[in-house]
């Protein structure tokens, strides 16, 4: 997924992010926790967003892209790719860092999440 990504940045003009353990972490975590109690959002069932997560881990995000269902790396990012604000948060040249998670179970079988930084 950070190849893929960087690929993209790379054909719009925007430098490589770094992987970040830190981000992928807390995106791991979301990523498993909608598998597990089997939602699908950018928030939390008690309403915890992306910044409030990566907060009370001891990290900064500005910005995340959830996907869900894909079976492959490469069809979540044309997925993304296709959609406005996700597009704007991969090709947002102002971002340094990511981190990904994939968690597996609930309704749509696979989840993905990348937190930016």
């Amino acid at each position: 997924m950070l190849a893929l990504t960087n690929a993209r940045r790379a054909e719009n003009g925007c430098g490589a992010l770094a992987w970040d353990g830190g981000l992928a972490g807390v995106a791991q975590a979301h990523s498993a926790d909608m598998a597990g109690r089997d939602y699908f959002s950018h928030a939390t069932p008690e309403g915890v967003d992306p910044f409030q997560r990566a907060a009370g881990a001891g990290q900064t995000a500005y910005a995340e892209n959830i996907a869900a269902g894909q079976s492959s790396a490469a069809a979540v990012m044309d997925g993304w790719m296709t959609s406005e604000g996700h597009r704007a948060n991969i090709l947002n040249c102002s971002l340094t860092r990511l981190g990904v998670g994939v968690g597996y179970g609930g309704s749509y079988g696979i989840y993905w999440t990348q937190l930016f930084g």
